[in-house]
């Protein structure tokens, strides 16, 4: 085994990487295999766990982009899978909401996905799985912070550069 005791942060980046587009494959398939595109079984999940959604509250919890959204929206519609009505806040927006024929395929869906990845994972023990995600947890908070950050100061440095 190699020595682990100094992993620098891109070759920690690189098995993240690789790592996540293995366990995506097997998300991938798991919801073809259903039936569905990734796109519109990740919409009809949020909407799933959450509840009637707006397509930007979607968009920002499962990161697609807006053409994206519009088009799973419309399929999911055109299916019978969600209905559009009339946000009571925001008259330019529709509220998202699963139909009962929605709700019993999702379920269906998510069911066989979860599935899949447990067995894609039971390489991971119970205590092995909460660590991971506790670190990955972490790291993505951090990352997605110091992120902001630096737009935030890049963007600070360009005004002051302009002022000058």
């Amino acid at each position: 085994m190699k020595n682990t005791a100094n992993i620098g942060a891109p070759r920690l980046a690189i098995v993240l990487e690789r790592c996540w587009r293995a366990v995506g494959r097997v998300a991938e398939e798991s919801v073809r295999e259903a039936g569905m595109c990734l796109t519109d079984f990740v919409a009809l999940e949020a909407l799933w766990h959450k509840g009637p959604l707006t397509i930007t509250q979607i968009q920002d919890k499962v990161g697609l982009a807006s053409g994206s959204m519009t088009a799973a929206v419309d399929r999911l519609e055109k299916k019978g899978f969600i209905r559009r009505k009339p946000s009571s806040r925001d008259r330019r927006a529709k509220v998202l909401k699963l139909t009962s024929k929605g709700k019993l395929t999702v379920k269906s869906v998510f069911d066989h996905h979860a599935e899949m990845l447990e067995s894609a994972m039971t390489i991971l023990n119970n205590a092995e799985k909460s660590q991971l995600h506790a670190l990955l947890k972490k790291l993505g908070l951090f990352a997605a912070a110091t992120k902001h950050s630096q737009s935030r100061n890049s963007r600070e440095v360009t005004h002051a550069n302009r002022n000058r």
